[in-house]
Formats: structure tokens, sequence, C-alpha cells
């Protein structure tokens, strides 16, 4: 039976609630082949003295302080102290269900190189979850379930950041943690997405995912919608944008404007349909608005769709599918 070295990478900033909950569901791993390089990046409150006390008593914790600033650095420096043939992240507030590494190294192993292991995950929150996370994690369980997660990349981050498990030399194909691009965890699915690696399908919930209050999502600035709107304009640009075809960029609300700023700053010729007939016919960044049943007037689209509502995205697909459109070829949901 193969048991190769998991290296587990954490960085971790005033986690002090939320630590020793971590290192004991990581402690109480099933799988015991692995060491976890956890970094201080700037803790103002007892979390350090925390982690060092398990450091202490476990010769498989080793700690360090972050080489720079932010959590971007606090990867690279854990990553530069890596051994393990796989390579895997973990946030330092949640909690790792306790098979996850022996499911997920199992999977690699049969699978081999090419691949990455995932596990379905669950929020949990002192408060209760709120719609838009339940939504999400039914979401991108669906796609975990199926091993289909790229196909709707351009939605939201379709790789949970602390739910990966990779073989080293894939990682370091796909250029690790050396890209200074936030948000981090959605730069590095596009670029698994970009190396071709392949998703392996499971049901399995493998990691519990906290919600609070002044989690780095909720607050951070590089976690911002913004920056995820340019990141996948720029992703789209590179990896799935046919200059053979027309863009066409459908929807005129916040999301569809700052998608045309964007293609205008990078000088793409586009488009702009919409279905909201109060808009159609006006101009906005000095594009006329034209309604959506012009798209069959246009030659060759390829289509940006930035409408949110989930049952006009169905219509819209269905309307898009008559044209004889294919998703992630010829058309793209942002949202």
């Amino acid at each position: 039976m193969q048991t190769p070295l998991i290296s587990i990478l954490v960085p971790f900033k005033n986690t002090e609630h939320y630590l020793a909950d971590c290192l004991e569901s990581i402690l109480q791993q099933s799988y015991t082949q692995w060491e976890l390089l956890i970094v201080d990046d700037g803790s103002t409150d007892s979390s350090r003295e925390i982690v060092q006390k398990y450091a202490d008593k476990e010769v498989r914790i080793h700690l360090f302080s972050n080489a720079g600033n932010g959590i971007i650095e606090a990867l690279r420096t854990a990553y530069k102290h890596a051994k393990g043939t796989l390579i895997t992240r973990m946030d330092s507030d949640d909690l790792m269900a306790i098979h996850k590494l022996e499911i997920m190294q199992k999977q690699l192993c049969l699978h081999g190189e090419g691949h990455m292991a995932l596990g379905a995950v669950r929020y949990f929150s002192a408060k209760g979850i709120g719609d838009g996370y339940k939504r999400y994690e039914t979401w991108l369980n669906s796609l975990t379930s199926k091993g289909t997660n790229f196909d709707e990349i351009y939605k939201e981050c379709v790789i949970p950041s602390p739910c990966w498990m990779v073989y080293k030399s894939d990682f370091e194909d796909c250029g690790g943690f050396t890209p200074d691009t936030y948000p981090e965890d959605y730069d590095l699915a596009f670029r698994f997405y970009k190396h071709g690696l392949k998703c392996i399908p499971t049901t399995k919930v493998l990691h519990h995912w906290r919600d609070y209050d002044i989690r780095t999502s909720r607050i951070d600035a590089h976690y911002a919608e913004n920056s995820f709107l340019e990141l996948k304009v720029s992703y789209f640009l590179e990896l799935s944008h046919d200059p053979e075809k027309r863009l066409v960029v459908w929807g005129a609300g916040k999301k569809g404007k700052k998608v045309a700023q964007l293609l205008i700053k990078n000088k793409i010729a586009f488009d702009w349909v919409c279905d909201n007939p109060n808009k159609i016919g006006k101009d906005i960044y000095n594009q006329t608005l034209k309604s959506f049943d012009r798209l069959s007037e246009i030659k060759n689209p390829q289509c940006i769709l930035t409408v949110a509502n989930q049952e006009a995205q169905q219509g819209i697909t269905q309307f898009l599918q008559t044209h004889k459109m294919m998703a992630m070829r010829d058309y793209f949901f942002f949202c």
C-alpha cells in the first residue's frame, strides 16, 4: 500500500478561537503520513502561542513566521519547506473530516498525476448559514460529485480552497504560489484548469468550512467582487476567447457594466445586449444596448453572460441552445 507524505500548508492570522479545533482535526486524521507547515502571518493575539504548544509536542507540526506579508507570501513560506509527494492546503479556522487525508491520497494514488482530489464541503456557523452560502455549497458539491468543476469555472471559484490535493509535480507545473494575483484561490483554480488537471469525482464530505463575520473572504479587499471579475475576464481572454467569433456581453447590471469596462480597457470589440426594456437603446460607455433577440443577427457570436438570476439563466440557456450554441465554447456564465 502506498503511503506518500502529504504536505499540509496552513497560513494563520488572529484565529485563536479556532486554531486548537483545527489542529485537533488534523491530529485525529486516520492517515498519519503528513507534515503540517503552518505559517504565522503577523498574529497579534495568542494564535502563535497556541500553535507553538502543539509544535512542541508533535514533530510533524512545523511553525514558521511569514517571510513577507499577506496570505500569498505565507503560503509561499510554507511551500518552501514542503517535502511531501502530495500537496494540500488547509484554513486555520476550519475542520477536517477524520478520513479526509486518507480518502484524498487514495484517490490520487489510484488515478495518478494529472488529477486533483477534491471533497464535498459543509459550511457551519454559530449564527447559522445564510442562503447565499447554502446555494454555493450545493452548487459546488454538485459539480464535485460529477468531477465537472471546470465546466462552470467562470461563475465562481469551482475548487474549494481548503479541500484539494494534487501531486507536487503537478502543483509545480501549474506555477504553485508564484503569482501575486488575488483572489489567490480562484487564480490557482484557473491555473489548474489551464494545465488540464482532471477533477476526481466524489460525494464524500471531507471538509467543514467555518463562516463568521470577520472571516478573511468577507472583509479583505482582495476578495471583493471587482477582483473576481477582473480575474475572470483576464483568464477568459487568455483561455477561452475566440477572436474569430464576435464577442457579445449579455446583461447591463453592475457586473455587466464592469465586464464591459474591462473589455474596453483591453481594446476588445463587442456587442452589448440585454432583456431589460428600460435599457435597450441606451448608450453606456459609447456602446448602444441592443435587445437580446438581435443575437440571431450576429454572425458566429461568443457570449459572456452576466445575468445572476437562476431562473433567467435557465431561459437564456434554452435560448442559446436553440441557436446551437454550446456552453464553455460559445457562451460563458460569469455569475
